[in-house]
């Protein structure tokens, strides 16, 4: 079997969750089993509730509502950084349970499908760049995620400003780039266009 690829989307643009979100509709319409993940956001964006609805995606998010990271106080950067880490370790389980179903599988249904070249799962790590970035996970265990992923397993990465492990791992790097954005004419953020 062929490895599964790695995505970046980064950039200081729109549609990096977007563009993510997409995947996650492709593969869920192939029958692929996708894990959505949320670091550095409270779960409440909109695409969350339908992607929630659909029987081959699983969201996981932190329980912390995270208001702006750079005005929280030191001991409310703790919890929220504890947070980020629990988020990583549930992820990593959920691959290794993963791992277990393939074991598992009855020999009739391997036969029946020999060197089937197929991904089987679809991870997305929604804002990863800025949790690696600022050290609130264990940068080891997702290098280790990244760099010792099973073969059935593609990877979505997004978030400004990766830093250069992240980029040098990723297959494919879209930056998302803004010309031209409605914040700066001061309209605040739309709910059902940006969240």
């Amino acid at each position: 079997m062929e490895k599964g690829l790695i995505h970046l989307y980064c950039g200081d643009g729109k549609g990096k969750t977007t563009a993510a979100v997409g995947l996650c509709m492709r593969a869920a319409g192939n029958k692929k089993r996708v894990l959505f993940t949320q670091f550095m956001k409270d779960g409440t964006s909109g695409e969350l509730s339908l992607l929630k609805k659909i029987p081959e995606i699983k969201v996981l998010c932190g329980d912390i509502p995270p208001g702006f990271y750079s005005r929280m106080d030191d001991k409310t950067k703790k919890l929220f950084a504890g947070e980020q880490e629990k988020l990583l370790e549930a992820i990593i389980k959920e691959v290794e349970k993963e791992i277990e179903n393939i074991k598992t599988q009855n020999e009739e249904t391997i036969k029946e499908a020999p060197g089937k070249k197929e991904i089987r799962m679809l991870l997305v790590l929604d804002e990863i760049t800025y949790a690696y970035s600022w050290n609130l996970i264990d940068r080891k265990k997702l290098e280790n995620l990244i760099n010792n992923r099973p073969d059935f397993l593609e990877i979505v990465m997004t978030g400004r400003n990766p830093e250069e492990f992240l980029v040098k791992a990723a297959d494919y790097v879209t930056e998302m780039k803004c010309g031209k954005h409605p914040f700066e004419k001061g309209i605040a953020a739309r709910k059902g266009v940006e969240f």
